[in-house]
């Protein structure tokens, strides 16, 4: 049984935007530096949530969220120089910025709060596969 896990929904998603902004801005408007960072900080919000929901530990859970918190203020930056130096216009950088910053709302929200968002061990793996004694995977 898959648990819905709405910052990890939310980040593949922000992700893919990201992958769609680069492939823009390569092709149309010949711009290669910023949008190889935007792809890299943009696209590592999500794989870090993903790396947090499988986490070892607590410690763990939360050093990848607290990465992918950083990451999402990093995209936030590149965003603003790609829309600041006229390669985004207004409409779609309020868009795609209103994005980053709902992901930087809930990133924050769950790292400050990890003594009362803990989430257990269960819904944690929700979205793992964990390998059993013979190799299968446990999949509800």
């Amino acid at each position: 049984m898959r648990h819905e896990n709405v910052v990890l929904d939310k980040s593949k998603a922000f992700a893919l935007r990201v992958i769609r902004l680069y492939h823009y801005l390569n092709a149309e408007k010949k711009e290669f530096i910023l949008s190889k960072q935007v792809l890299r900080s943009g696209t590592s919000i999500g794989a870090n949530v993903s790396e947090a929901v499988c986490g070892q530990s607590r410690a763990d859970f939360y050093a990848k969220l607290n990465i992918a918190l950083k990451e999402a203020s990093e995209t936030e930056y590149w965003l603003d120089l790609l829309h600041e130096s006229g390669y985004i216009g207004p409409k779609a950088f309020a868009s795609i910025h209103a994005d980053c910053k709902e992901l930087i709302r809930l990133l924050t929200a769950i790292t400050k709060s990890q003594k009362r968002i803990v989430p257990n061990c269960e819904l944690r793996i929700a979205n793992c596969e964990l390998p059993t004694k013979k190799g299968a995977t446990n999949h509800e």
